[in-house]
């Protein structure tokens, strides 16, 4: 008999007020008897609406009713079978939009927990003996990755199985791209990246890093060397400003500079010797998963005052509603329907607080949610010494400046067909460097489509 609870099995967490001062994962994951206890709430229904909602179309109640039966090692085979970083996905996946948003399970109740059970079989496996992988039999052709991140790491890995040599040029000095610099320790922990990323090498994938595409060396100077496609997953590390007054201030950055100094640079830990603003009073201007990532962190980081202004109300907020709340119960304050018009400094070039301005909706915009607009006479002034701005980011423009043939759109975003293939033949390119900022499951989604598409390419030119 399924259990028909209404509600998912509750998974553990830290208290809050401890959590809110370490960088240890925040979600404790599920026992065995938790994950067989959530998994027969899956009724297994025939029409599988949540492999629908899977953008890379993971077979959801297969796996499950191997969880159901405790067999976690066959569970995590069928996930593996179109998902090459589960571990990741379990935790980071917004499932609430996709396989759980159209679970049957939700229309009266809670959906099935699908993120929590991949996240359980991806640990039991990696935290026990798994099997060793076999190298497949080369083809004896080369590919080119640029970038590893979620869609070139994808890539990497689903041409490596079809026997191509693959090589992913990093411009970091290790690989993961947003999975290591951008999502904090106590929402995907270091490790996990790696271990995934260690099993793309044992496939053969090669990963070079320090490899600045475009610096170190050109995308042509790579198919000279003999690569007959490439793949450009190089995603959308650019921050966005808003060009308000007092944005050169000393305490003034983006979001994205500020997580990579405390993620992959180690900023948290007291013997490193990266430079973190320590700051007493932060804002974080934005609303998004990247807003909530970078507040968190500085309230970590030993911050008195927590700050999200956003210009719309909590309702429109893009953040997952699980970060939403895990915010808000580690006392980070939002100042909703708040917009900055200036940032104001001392007489050393320091933050000392910023000018905002309240704000109240209108019509909706082009993307459906109400616009904002400005209520007259309402400024006020916030005092804080640290501005954070994570109101999005675009594509460097560093490759296709460097490289024959790619068309970008007026957002410089690289231009595409369905195929994946860019104006120029032989050249792929997926995630955020042809959407924008996005998320890591539509990255994947997009690594995996576009190794389909070279794979068909090259086996064509046979």
């Amino acid at each position: 008999m399924p259990n028909m609870s209404l509600n998912k099995v509750v998974m553990p967490e830290q208290d809050p007020k401890v959590r809110a001062r370490n960088f240890e994962e925040v979600t404790l994951g599920y026992t065995e008897d938790m994950a067989v206890e959530e998994a027969e709430r899956c009724l297994n229904c025939k029409n599988m609406p949540c492999v629908k909602g899977c953008p890379v179309g993971v077979r959801i109640p297969e796996f499950i009713s191997k969880v159901k039966e405790r067999d976690f090692n066959g569970a995590y085979e069928i996930i593996k079978s179109t998902n090459g970083l589960p571990a990741v996905c379990g935790r980071v996946c917004p499932q609430e939009n996709q396989c759980e948003g159209v679970c049957v399970r939700g229309i009266k109740g809670e959906p099935v927990g699908i993120g929590r059970l991949e996240r359980f079989v991806a640990d039991y496996v990696m935290n026990g003996k798994a099997a060793p992988v076999s190298k497949p039999v080369s083809n004896g052709r080369k590919v080119a990755v640029i970038g590893a991140g979620p869609a070139g790491l994808t890539c990497a890995g689903d041409l490596a199985r079809l026997g191509y040599q693959v090589t992913i040029f990093e411009a970091f000095h290790v690989a993961g791209g947003v999975l290591m610099y951008g999502i904090p320790e106590f929402r995907l922990p270091k490790a996990i990246v790696q271990k995934e990323v260690n099993a793309l090498k044992e496939l053969g994938v090669e990963i070079m890093t320090n490899m600045v595409i475009g610096k170190v060396l050109s995308l042509d100077d790579i198919i000279d060397m003999g690569y007959e496609a490439a793949f450009i997953g190089s995603g959308a590390g650019l921050p966005n400003f808003m060009g308000i007054e007092g944005e050169s201030l000393i305490g003034v950055c983006s979001a994205n500079e500020y997580l990579t100094r405390i993620n992959l640079m180690k900023g948290y830990l007291d013997d490193y010797d990266t430079p973190v603003i320590k700051s007493k009073s932060v804002a974080v201007v934005g609303g998004g998963n990247v807003a909530m990532d970078a507040a968190r962190s500085a309230m970590r980081m030993g911050a008195e005052h927590v700050y999200i202004v956003y210009r719309r109300s909590e309702e429109e907020l893009p953040a997952r509603k699980e970060e939403v709340h895990h915010a808000k119960e580690e006392g980070i304050e939002f100042m909703l329907l708040n917009n900055p018009v200036k940032i104001n400094g001392d007489e050393n070039g320091r933050v000392s607080s910023m000018q905002c301005i309240k704000m109240e909706l209108g019509e909706p915009d082009e993307s459906g949610r109400r616009r904002p607009k400005e209520v007259p006479g309402s400024e006020f002034e916030l005092e804080v010494d640290t501005v954070i701005m994570s109101i999005g980011t675009s594509p460097n423009p560093l490759i296709r400046r460097t490289t024959n043939g790619i068309e970008a759109n007026k957002r410089g975003c690289l231009v595409v067909n369905e195929d994946m293939m860019t104006t120029r033949e032989g050249i792929y390119a997926g995630g955020d460097a042809v959407t924008g900022a996005a998320t890591v499951i539509l990255a994947m989604g997009a690594g995996k489509k576009a190794a389909e598409s070279i794979d068909k390419y090259l086996t064509s030119k046979n």
